[in-house]
């Protein structure tokens, strides 16, 4: 079971950032949450979020 992110925008940077990894994975999470966070406009607070988020493969 996974926490559900509060947020629209961050929402769907989860969603992009699974889809993201599925699609080539071998991209590093870093950078895709460094896209992410330019591409959704999200916070520091957001994107530190995202790094220690559980994306399952």
């Amino acid at each position: 079971m996974s926490i559900i992110p509060e947020g629209e925008d961050l929402r769907k940077a989860v969603k992009w950032i699974s889809e993201e990894r599925k699609a080539g994975p071998g991209k590093s999470l870093k950078k895709l949450v460094g896209e992410a966070s330019v591409k959704f406009n999200l916070s520091p607070k957001d994107a530190d979020f995202l790094t220690r988020f559980d994306f399952e493969d």
